[in-house]
């Protein structure tokens, strides 16, 4: 059988974007942050980068995924111009006070082992960063290390964590 992948987990807003307090709901309001030596080290060492992000601003009708859409595609493009490919986008569109409860927003693991389905990846070889308890938490449910960081904190701060 192949060797599984992987994988460093990544949550959004406030470590690839600057965090804006409340949903980042205007493409005009993404301001991504430079953690692109940072990641670049990770991926060189053998990680895929995925993001793993809440966006329940869709359930609340706030923006929806065209625009959620642009974000991404400029969050890739920006670290793909600094040789960074962050391979996949997983994130939950669900509000608990608009559509209930779902197994994908975090702290439920679920973005988390939607990607380590996708991607083949060993769990107890990954990571996620996030600024938020609850990205930990979610990490620990899917048996990925999670490590916490202050928002829009330089990921460089935290590579010696990682294996």
């Amino acid at each position: 059988m192949a060797d599984k992948n992987k994988a460093v987990f990544l949550d959004r807003d406030g470590v690839l974007n600057r965090e804006m307090g409340d949903y980042v709901c205007k493409f005009e309001d993404f301001h991504v942050l430079d953690n692109f030596d940072a990641l670049k080290e990770l991926q060189d060492r053998g990680y895929m980068l995925l993001v793993a992000t809440n966006q329940g601003g869709i359930a609340k009708g706030w923006y929806d995924l065209a625009e959620l859409g642009k974000m991404h595609a400029h969050l890739k493009e920006v670290y793909q111009q600094h040789g960074v490919e962050i391979t996949d986008f997983f994130f939950c569109p669900h509000h608990p006070n608009f559509t209930g409860d779902c197994d994908c927003r975090k702290p439920k693991p679920g973005l988390l082992l939607q990607g380590i389905e996708k991607y083949n990846i060993d769990p107890s070889k990954s990571y996620f960063i996030g600024d938020r308890e609850r990205d930990v938490e979610a990490g620990t449910a899917a048996g990925v290390k999670g490590i916490l960081i202050d928002s829009d904190q330089p990921i460089a701060t935290v590579l010696d964590q990682i294996a």
